[in-house]
């Protein structure tokens, strides 16, 4: 189980790290020939989308993940549910899109949103073949389909940006990016969907996955009512330099953690019945998911202005305050995830649909209130960092009664890395009183940086250090 865990978990990592940097390299070439009001109307036509995702997507393949008897029946009876709601929700926004233009005053968004909605079918399809994945930990198939399907519509989008294209380039990519990623990994997986369909089944599954998929509408509701007021209320370019600042580091965040949780929750899922090794899994993954992702989040915030002038342009200095917030507040994505992610394992979805009631009734009265009240929009992004410490608490309560993970004990687990990384990043930032400016300066903060925080960790005999390292050897000798 450990050997096929640490090797799933590397899968992982080079699948979301192969897929954020071409990611990262085709955004950064795209934001510097599209406007950022462009992306601001991206960022709106994909609040409806994403939504419909979390509908086809959340929920019921998690539900086969999790199952420890889920059978080639239950793969067609969840594809043939999955399919029918994907229909039925391009329908709707298909329907409604004339009414969403109006509502935001942009009629250019009418049918690239009708195009953009496709991919609610195509992940219909997806998403079976990526909880088959994740059941067997079979994470290099995923690595293969992400990285081809990024460069394909990478490729493609630039290509499309570069014709004039305009909204119509960021669609075209994100389209060929699903399909590609879908048709590359038919290919791996020798499922195919058959008909057949068990209500019996189906009743089982969905008593597990609707909470996770009301859990999932909450939390997507929530990210997407930020992005809707934002852009009704302030200017299609201030959305968009807001969704460029927080896409970086969400990008970051979740190649790191991303390729953690997921192996994780397969991990836990089979050994949901021995409540300590749930509980060794669990600090496992919050120490090594913080480990690399604090100090990641921390220099990317000391160099992020000269980084935007450098590969965005200066067009795009706006963001960088955005990014910086965005970086602290996913600074505390471990802790998020790894404390859900235990209970999905356990199979205790109640508990995640009730912790995401409170904490989306908590950041929607924070939001509306500095929104309206206070009316900045620096303000309004601060205040989700307070919101991310809050949800902190309410994330791992349930918890130290499911598995005794305390969160005195998660805090002790996790602060090494955080006073660690607040070092490192002291050193760092020194150098801006050198003569060193722009992308050198941001190349010389972030190396510094690294080393002092890995030579540090070293220094004081941090655990997570020494276990890493262990791993690699051990790997490599097993590879030998």
């Amino acid at each position: 189980m450990r050997a096929r865990t640490v090797r799933s978990f590397f899968w992982r990592l080079f699948e979301q790290g192969g897929s954020s940097v071409i990611q990262l390299i085709v955004q950064v070439v795209m934001a510097r020939i599209l406007s950022p009001e462009q992306f601001g109307l991206l960022a709106i036509m994909a609040v409806f989308v994403n939504l419909g995702n979390v509908v086809v997507q959340s929920g019921l393949n998690t539900a086969i993940v999790q199952a420890s008897d889920a059978t080639e029946r239950d793969y067609s009876t969840v594809f043939w549910m999955s399919l029918g709601i994907s229909l039925v929700l391009y329908l709707v926004t298909f329907a409604s899109s004339t009414l969403i233009a109006s509502f935001y005053r942009a009629p250019d968004i009418i049918w690239p949103l009708r195009a953009l909605a496709l991919v609610l079918i195509v992940n219909a399809y997806n998403a079976i073949q990526e909880a088959i994945v994740a059941r067997n930990l079979e994470f290099e198939k995923t690595f293969r389909s992400t990285v081809a399907a990024g460069v394909v519509s990478g490729i493609a989008g630039i290509w499309a940006a570069y014709q004039g294209a305009g909204i119509w380039a960021l669609v075209f990519q994100q389209l060929l990016f699903q399909g590609c990623k879908s048709l590359v990994l038919a290919v791996q997986v020798p499922w195919k969907p058959h008909r057949e369909f068990d209500a019996r089944r189906a009743v089982v599954l969905l008593g597990f996955g609707w909470k996770l998929l009301a859990s999932g509408l909450l939390d997507q509701g929530y990210q997407s009512l930020s992005d809707l007021i934002i852009g009704r209320v302030f200017t299609k370019a201030d959305l968009g330099y807001v969704n460029q600042g927080k896409r970086y580091p969400q990008a970051l965040g979740l190649m790191l953690d991303g390729s953690i949780q997921p192996v994780m929750l397969s991990a836990v899922s089979r050994v949901q019945d021995d409540l300590v090794r749930v509980k060794s899994l669990a600090r496992r993954g919050l120490k090594t998911s913080t480990f690399f992702i604090v100090p990641a989040m921390g220099a990317f915030a000391l160099v992020a202005r000269p980084l935007v002038i450098a590969l965005l342009g200066e067009k795009w200095l706006p963001s960088v305050p955005f990014l910086q917030m965005y970086c602290i507040t996913y600074m505390m994505l471990p802790i998020h995830t790894t404390n859900l992610q235990v209970l999905n394992g356990v199979g205790r979805s109640d508990l995640f649909l009730r912790l995401e009631v409170i904490k989306k009734f908590v950041g929607l009265v924070v939001m509306l209130a500095v929104t309206f009240v206070i009316g900045d929009l620096r303000a309004i992004v601060a205040s989700y960092i307070g919101v991310s410490v809050i949800a902190t608490f309410i994330n791992v309560y349930p918890n130290k009664r499911v598995i005794g993970y305390s969160y005195l004990e998660q805090v002790r687990d996790i602060l090494p890395a955080f006073l660690l990384a607040a070092c490192a990043a002291a050193i760092a930032s020194t150098l801006s009183y050198t003569p060193l400016a722009g992308l050198p300066l941001a190349i010389a903060q972030v190396l510094v940086m690294s080393v002092t925080y890995v030579a540090l960790a070293w220094l004081f005999h941090v655990e997570e250090l020494s276990y890493l390292l262990n791993t690699l050897r051990a790997s490599t000798l097993g590879r030998v």
